[in-house]
C-alpha cells in the first residue's frame, strides 16, 4: 500500500447484502483500507481474510448463525454494515399490504435482526454500526411510498440507536445515499433480479459510480460520522426537505418527479 495508512487495519467488518452494488463496492474498499470481511468472495484477492456465509435477512436465526461464524473466523466483529436491502416501487393503489410488508421485511426487519445478531459482539470492541438508509428516508416521492417508508424507518432507528448505544462505546452511521450505481433498478417487488432495469430517467451526469461512493461511505465510518448523505444531487434533496419543504414540494410535483419503475 506504500506506506499509506489503512484506516480499518485488524478490523474485521461484517456488511449484510455484499454479492453485489454497493454492498460488494464496500466490502472491497474495506479491504483495501486493511480490514477483514465477511460475506464477500472477492475480497480475497486483495491479500485480506474473507469468510463468505450464505444468508437470508428475512429468516430468523440466520443473522445469528452469520454472526456466530464470522466472529469465530475473525475472533471479533469491529464494524457491522446493514446493507441488505431492495425496493419495492409503484403508487399505492397498484401495491396490495404484501407488497409494504414484503418491503419492510427486509430493509427495516431485516436491518434490527443485523442489529440484534451483532450488538453484543460491537459492544466489546467499542465498534462501529453503519445503517445504510437512502435519500428517500428523507423525501418522498410519488410511486415510492414503500421504499420511502422502510427508508424512514431506518432513519428513525439510527437516530435512536446512537444515543442508546454512545454509552457503550458504539458509534452509529446512517449512510444516505442519492443516485448510485447499482442492480437495485434490476429487482422487482417480488426481491427478483430482472436481466433488463427501466431506462433511468435522469442524467447519467447525477449518478455517482459505486466505488466513489464506496470511499465516501468508508470515509465516513473512519470518521464515525452520525451521518452522511452521498452524492450532490441527494444532498441538495436532503437540504430542501430539512429547509424549504414547500418549495420541494412544489418542484416535485410541477416537474412530476417520480420514483422508478418496477422492472419488468
Amino acid at each position: 500500500m506504500g506506506g499509506r495508512r489503512q484506516h480499518f487495519a485488524g478490523h474485521a467488518v461484517f456488511i449484510t447484502g455484499a454479492s453485489s452494488g454497493i454492498g460488494a463496492a464496500l466490502a472491497r474498499e474495506f479491504a483495501r483500507e486493511g480490514g477483514d470481511v465477511a460475506l464477500a468472495a472477492e475480497i480475497e484477492k486483495t491479500g485480506r481474510r474473507a469468510v463468505v456465509i450464505p444468508c437470508d435477512v428475512t429468516r430468523d436465526g440466520d443473522l445469528e448463525r452469520a454472526a456466530d461464524r464470522a466472529r469465530a473466523a475473525f475472533g471479533k466483529l469491529d464494524v457491522v454494515v446493514a446493507n441488505a436491502g431492495f425496493g419495492v416501487s409503484g403508487m399505492l393503489e397498484t401495491l396490495s399490504l404484501d407488497d409494504y410488508r414484503r418491503q419492510l421485511e427486509t430493509n427495516v426487519f431485516g436491518v434490527l435482526r443485523t442489529v440484534y445478531a451483532t450488538l453484543e459482539y460491537l459492544k466489546k470492541t467499542r465498534g462501529r454500526l453503519v445503517l445504510i438508509g437512502s435519500v428517500s428516508g428523507h423525501v418522498g416521492v410519488p410511486g415510492s411510498s414503500a421504499y420511502s417508508m422502510s427508508k424512514f424507518a431506518v432513519h428513525g432507528l439510527a437516530a435512536s440507536l446512537g444515543h442508546e448505544l454512545a454509552p457503550y462505546g458504539v458509534a452509529v452511521t446512517l449512510i444516505s445515499p442519492g443516485f448510485v450505481e447499482s442492480e437495485i433498478r434490476q429487482v422487482d417487488n417480488r426481491g427478483v433480479w430482472r436481466a433488463e432495469a427501466p431506462r433511468r430517467p435522469i442524467p447519467p451526469s447525477m449518478v455517482m459510480a459505486t466505488p466513489r461512493a464506496a470511499r465516501q461511505i468508508v470515509g465516513a465510518v473512519a470518521g464515525r460520522r452520525r451521518e452522511v448523505v452521498i452524492t450532490g444531487f441527494g444532498k441538495t434533496a436532503v437540504f430542501f426537505q430539512r429547509h424549504l419543504p414547500g418549495l420541494l414540494a412544489v418542484i416535485i410535483r410541477r416537474f412530476g418527479i417520480k420514483g422508478r419503475r418496477e422492472p419488468r
